[in-house]
């Protein structure tokens, strides 16, 4: 319990940030590429879907204001 109130120094903190980072697998440049395809096709679809929901919603609220 005592190591959880325990200060780090600025260097042991240093010392610990390198440590995680050497820890990090990066992805590779086809994993990038890849994935950056499968948002942008995700965008797209997404796009259109809420395009064709906000349309419904906009000609339901219409065609309502036209029976007021």
């Amino acid at each position: 319990m005592a190591d959880k109130t325990r200060k780090t120094s600025p260097a042991e903190f240093v010392n610990q940030v390198r440590a995680e980072t050497r820890k990090v697998v990066w992805p590779t440049r086809e994993e990038t590429i890849r994935t950056a395809i499968f948002v942008f096709i995700m965008m797209i679809v997404l796009s259109l879907f809420f395009l064709g929901v906000d349309s419904l919603f906009g000609a339901v609220v219409q065609w309502l204001l036209t029976l007021a």
